[in-house]
């Protein structure tokens, strides 16, 4: 309390009740002087405040930007691993496609797919309607997102993880750039490029974009996290075991299909000829560089983490993704010791991929003996499926089919079955729990006690919904390249390989001029040098 007010106070007060002047005279300085504390009290808070708001802020976008630079660090394994995975008279063409899909994806998820996929018109959210426990309008977007082309207005809308984040739409990118590139192994060593680029922008734009605003946008109608989820439980799939594998593997493998095997890939009676790739080290390189990159793609899809649970989150993911590679790649090893009494490199490392592709799903909510089944399993599944296709005369160089596809619809599955509860409650807000529409909160896993199933039957739809979808499209499209003759590269050039016919030269070089085939450093590492079968025929298909 200031002298100086009660002075100044003091002899007006004093003309009107001289005997109280002085105690009414420091009862208001007293109440002047808390007021001023009190506001600047409050312009202190309001400061703080400010700056803690400032750093969640930026923390959430480091993460984002992080998970976004490591997602898309994966375009460098799969560029190792693929090239590696095939003759080398075809590994610039590989590079060239993979590098192509970034760029394509990345113009196409500015025009139209981000749109497609977070996009939610100006009535989407606006008002909440008890009666039906959803928002109005919603049901207008369900099936694709319709605002947010070329980033109009982005400012003002929803996009991924809040309201006018820049770096929403790299991380999301970097996602629908791997759903790009993931088929170019089924479909290598035979397939036209100019095919190649427009399924390329083709993906991208369309066939992605719809599958993710289904599970991923708050308006979607399949996700777990959306509005209004199917059968008011919802669909789990945390960083993109379907939404992301599933897509690029049946793309990939109905493009195998499509433009059939390479030539010799099949002898006279049906038999498969080995047609293994040209650097083992290639492939270990672009395992690891995929394994460093899964660090970025599960427990950064937490999206924020300025929170204890969030944080929790992000930790336990990153520890469920290592060991389901981890056990995938383990049992991948040992099957294939059983099948051919010998320790198989390459084999190894497609478990680990399998492994870390099935726990996509669910990272966040499993727990870590669950992730290792789970990665397990899905090792021996894809060697399986792997057999199968060789039986059905499918010819998929680096099986990214059974591995993209087959494991993740497995993941996606294996979800249904272990997510547990109290991890599930830790991430979503669940809109029919939310608002008493159920009355068993937060479906989980059916392994569980007193479990309805719902989520494993949300599991399922998904599945089915991912093929009918990924199915219908692609069909159509390498059909009516497959009708101009224009989805394959003719046999002669398939022969010389695509790199001297279409690329100006080999990927390596010995500093005499371009390399032959049989001159290509590591060409024979992998390669199968038995006298080739009598029975071998060309395939012009």
């Amino acid at each position: 309390m200031s002298q100086d007010c009660i002075d100044a106070v003091l002899p007006t007060l004093t003309s009107f009740a001289a005997s109280s002047a002085n105690e009414i005279a420091t009862a208001i300085c007293t109440a002047l002087d808390n007021k001023t504390a009190t506001l600047a009290t409050q312009d202190s808070l309001d400061t703080v405040a400010s700056g803690l708001e400032g750093t969640t802020l930026g923390l959430n976008t480091l993460l984002l930007l992080y998970g976004g630079a490591l997602v898309f660090l994966m375009h460098g394994g799969f560029a190792m691993l693929e090239a590696g995975a095939i003759r080398s008279k075809n590994a610039m063409n590989i590079l060239l496609q993979t590098i192509m899909d970034a760029a394509c994806s990345a113009i196409m998820w500015y025009l139209i797919g981000f749109g497609f996929a977070f996009g939610m018109g100006n009535q989407a959210m606006k008002k909440w309607d008890d009666t039906r426990g959803a928002y109005l309008g919603s049901t207008t977007s369900r099936f694709i997102g319709d605002a947010m082309f070329g980033l109009a207005r982005y400012k003002t809308h929803f996009t991924g993880s809040g309201t006018g984040k820049w770096v929403d739409f790299f991380f999301q990118w970097a996602f629908c750039a791997t759903a790009v590139t993931i088929p170019a192994g089924s479909v290598a060593e035979r397939f036209n490029f100019n095919a190649y680029l427009g399924y390329s922008t083709f993906i991208a734009g369309w066939v992605y974009p719809v599958v993710a605003h289904w599970a991923w946008c708050p308006t979607g109608w399949l996700g777990y996290g959306v509005n209004e989820p199917v059968f008011k439980a919802g669909y789990i799939d945390f960083a993109g075991s379907g939404v992301i594998h599933m897509t690029g593997g049946l793309a990939g493998l109905i493009g195998a299909i499509m433009v059939g095997p390479r030539l010799g890939r099949f002898d006279a009676d049906g038999n498969p000829v080995e047609m293994p790739g040209h650097s083992a080290i290639l492939v270990v390189l672009g395992t690891v560089l995929l394994w460093f990159g899964w660090y970025g793609f599960n427990p950064a899809s937490i999206l924020n983490i300025n929170t204890i649970e969030y944080a929790t989150v992000c930790g336990r993911a990153a520890v469920t993704t290592t060991l389901a590679g981890a056990a995938g790649g383990i049992c991948c090893l040992f099957n294939g010791f059983r099948r051919h009494r010998g320790w198989d490199l390459v084999g190894m490392c497609n478990g680990i991929l399998c492994g870390f592709v099935a726990i996509t799903a669910c990272c966040h909510v499993v727990e870590p003996w669950a992730a290792i089944i789970c990665g397990g399993v899905a090792g021996v599944w894809f060697d399986f499926l792997c057999w199968l296709l060789l039986k059905l005369k499918i010819d998929d160089p680096l099986s990214a089919g059974p591995m993209h596809f087959g494991t993740g619809m497995w993941g996606v599955f294996f979800t249904g079955l272990l997510a547990k509860q109290e991890y599930i409650r830790e991430v979503y807000v669940h809109q029919p729990s939310y608002w008493g529409l159920i009355t068993k909160e937060y479906p989980y896993g059916a392994f569980y006690k007193k479990s309805d199933g719902k989520l494993l039957g949300s599991q399922i739809i998904g599945i089915l919904a991912i093929i009918a979808w990924v199915s219908g499209n692609m069909i159509a499209f390498f059909g009516i390249f497959k009708l101009f003759k224009a989805l394959r590269i003719p046999p002669e050039v398939e022969e010389i390989g695509l790199d001297r016919s279409k690329h100006g030269g080999s990927a390596y070089n010995t500093g005499n001029g371009p390399t032959t085939l049989g001159g290509a450093p590591g060409n024979d590492v992998m390669r199968n040098n038995s006298p080739p079968s009598a029975k071998v025929l060309p395939m012009n298909g």
